[in-house]
């Protein structure tokens, strides 16, 4: 997948606020700080088309924005930011949820862990939490250029084992690197394949209306 066009397209609090739109959706989370925005604007190839920032929790609402006018990218705020009040955490993740478990249009969660360290019991709790959720999921490694590459694999086999004792799917786990680019075709073309096949302009609906033509 060639990203053509991206542009933002808004913000909302919670499911309700969120816009009114056919598009498919492909949802960007993971814990505060591990890299969701900086992920985005290097798939888009696009430097400052999501806010950037080294203090946990920058992104504090849902934001959509809107590829090659075909499908929605949705970046959620972090989880597990400490600094945030138990209230205001209690709000992010009832919002988060209501998103991820009640929207038609969400065809796959992108799932982003830290490729520096082994699983944390953060991130396995909402792995498991997204068992109960009917959309597909994979895990983005990220970060993978700030560590060498026989410590990531290490981790990301130390995952997959971990997952796979607790009972847990074990999905796709897809390295990548904002600073290298690296994995970033790897990921397009997987949520490619996940996405509805875009219909084609000038197609047409497909029905044949030549039986209308009056005979002369």
């Amino acid at each position: 997948m060639k990203i053509e066009s991206a542009e933002f397209l808004t913000s909302a609090t919670d499911l309700a606020a969120c816009p009114r739109s056919n598009l498919p959706e492909v949802a960007f989370i993971g814990r505060s700080n591990v890299g969701k925005s900086s992920l985005v604007n290097m798939l888009t190839k696009q430097k400052g088309l999501a806010k950037v920032s080294k203090k946990p929790g920058a992104t504090k609402m849902i934001n959509f924005f809107t590829m090659n006018n075909w499908w929605n990218l949705v970046d959620l705020p972090g989880y597990g930011y400490a600094q945030v009040s138990k209230g205001k955490q209690s709000d992010f993740n009832e919002a988060v949820s209501e998103y991820l478990m009640g929207r038609p249009q969400l065809k796959l969660i992108c799932a982003l862990v830290d490729a520096r360290a082994e699983p944390l019991e953060l991130d396995l709790g909402f792995l498991n939490w997204l068992e109960d959720c009917p959309v597909p999921h994979v895990i983005v490694l990220t970060k993978t250029d700030e560590v060498k590459e026989d410590v990531w694999k290490r981790n990301l086999a130390i995952y997959q084992e971990t997952l796979e004792a607790l009972g847990l799917r074990v999905p796709e786990f897809i390295p990548c690197s904002s600073v290298e680019r690296a994995g970033r075709g790897v990921l397009l073309q997987y949520i490619q394949s996940i996405l509805p096949k875009r219909q084609k302009r000038g197609s047409g609906t497909g029905v044949q209306l030549n039986w209308l033509k009056k005979r002369g």
